[in-house]
């Protein structure tokens, strides 16, 4: 099959969130199973300093008045994969991030940037043959390409198919009804039957409405979202296409996340020769200015900072942790007010250590040093860092919702446990969750047999291909 997979970010190239590591992942994981895949993705800088073997191969004009829109072939800086650039200098070409400006505003002209992504990629349902490849199906992921499947549907009448994933409803892609005309959408599109939305236009409702299929990153939140829990108001709409609604659990790609062969770590370790573990354990406590403890429980968090990763809710239960004789290392960016408290909570104590940033290379080492592993989300579509874990021996503590109660199985699973999961998101029993951690860390059997069985568990992307490539001829 020709499937053209869209994103706004791709790993390596760009990545700030669960959604680059899943479009770097997934089509290369297709590939391997003998799908033709390419990926498309805007030129940003710094994709188009790392991608090789660029060339312009199609020229768009300039359909939305923001100057030329051009395709770029190219290939991925490690690997054979084709990437499809979408080059327009003033809306890509500009310091930042994808989707917010260097002081965290958004990008004031995002409602063009990311139509003009989803129209380049329906455009080659009726310019393909330019280029010599033209999609059967197409894959958008999220609000930066909900566009796409109205465009297919208003402007090109394909019968190429739509399949739209869900990374996270909470991302709207709302803006105002009067950017309809300028990015080319007609106005029958504005109407409950369409992408209206509380009297705006919302990208994602146009990919919830319009695309053939959908689906979302974990069979657990494709209930939840069904609900007025975690459906953002999409609920009902997604109640009535819940016969087009699939819930697959993210993969993760062990060539980038395996402790025996992570070149980000103090020293690799698998199952059966853990002893390079420690080794990470004592490496970060240094590096983080952290007492060199061997026997102390290093809880870690690699996260946004925000109060639905539960921030609110580790800072309720500090004293419960510091009473255990535990130590916490938390690395993320967020919101100023919860990066603010962690920053003073840190300087008030020894066995505590926060760090402001992204740094990807630092993740791998939290992961890989510390003991627990903490994601107390409020909902979490998907996660991938619980998953990480899981595979680097340090067990999750979870709240029990979305994709971390489809991938961490608590005490409740007897001698196959793989972590420590809690009911409700409320500091209580998040609180004894971290005893029941301590407790099991201090008795070795228990905790030996914990840290086997999630490293043993398979979340390799091969197993969630295999559900797309059947999802994808099924349409």
């Amino acid at each position: 099959m020709k499937i053209l997979f869209v994103a706004s970010e791709v790993y390596p190239l760009v990545k700030t969130g669960g959604l680059g590591d899943v479009a770097g992942a997934l089509p290369p994981a297709l590939m391997e199973l003998g799908e033709d895949v390419r990926i498309m993705m805007p030129a940003y800088p710094q994709a188009l300093d790392a991608a090789r073997n660029k060339k312009t191969v199609l020229d768009l004009g300039d359909p939305f008045s923001t100057g030329p829109l051009s395709l770029i072939s190219a290939r991925m800086p490690s690997s054979e994969a084709e990437l499809l650039l979408v080059d327009s200098p003033s809306l890509y070409r500009r310091d930042g991030g994808p989707y917010q400006q260097e002081n965290g505003d958004e990008w004031l002209d995002n409602h063009i940037r990311f139509a003009a992504l989803s129209h380049a990629a329906a455009a080659l349902s009726a310019y393909g043959s330019v280029i010599g490849w033209t999609p059967e199906l197409f894959h958008a992921n999220d609000w930066q390409t909900g566009l796409l499947p109205a465009y297919l549907r208003f402007h090109h009448g394909n019968p190429a198919k739509c399949l739209y994933t869900i990374h996270n409803l909470n991302y709207t892609g709302r803006f105002p009804a009067e950017i309809l005309p300028q990015v080319n959408l007609p106005w029958e599109a504005y109407s409950p039957d369409g992408l209206e939305f509380h009297d705006a236009v919302s990208y994602m409702k146009s990919g919830l409405y319009y695309a053939d299929h959908i689906t979302t990153v974990s069979r657990t939140y494709a209930q939840e979202i069904q609900t007025p829990f975690a459906g953002n108001g999409f609920e009902g709409l997604l109640l009535d296409r819940s016969s087009s609604l699939t819930g697959i659990v993210n993969g993760v790609d062990y060539q980038v996340w395996n402790p025996a062969h992570d070149p980000h770590i103090a020293a690799k370790y698998q199952p059966g020769r853990m002893g390079g573990k420690q080794a990470c354990k004592t490496a970060l406590q240094q590096e983080l200015g952290l007492p060199e403890d061997p026997k102390a429980p290093l809880f870690g968090m690699v996260s946004r900072l925000t109060e639905q990763k539960g921030i609110d809710l580790i800072l309720d239960t500090l004293p419960t942790l510091e009473r255990l004789g535990g130590q916490l290392v938390i690395l993320g960016t967020g919101e100023d007010y919860w990066e603010q408290l962690l920053l003073d909570r840190a300087a008030a104590s020894p066995n505590i250590a926060v760090k402001i940033a992204y740094q990807e290379s630092l993740s791998h080492r939290i992961i890989a040093g510390c003991d627990m592993f903490m994601m107390p989300s409020r909902f979490e579509p998907c996660g991938l860092t619980q998953l990480y874990a899981l595979k680097y021996g340090t067990p999750p503590v979870v709240h029990r919702t979305g994709g971390l109660a489809d991938t961490v199985r608590g005490a409740g699973a007897g001698p196959d446990q793989t972590g420590f999961v809690f009911d409700d998101a409320v500091p209580e029993l998040l609180a004894a969750a971290l005893e029941e951690a301590v407790d099991a860390f201090n008795h070795r059997n228990k905790w030996d047999n914990i840290v086997t069985n999630g490293m043993q568990d398979d979340y390799s992307w091969e197993n969630s291909a295999k559900t797309y490539q059947t999802l994808y001829r099924s349409l």
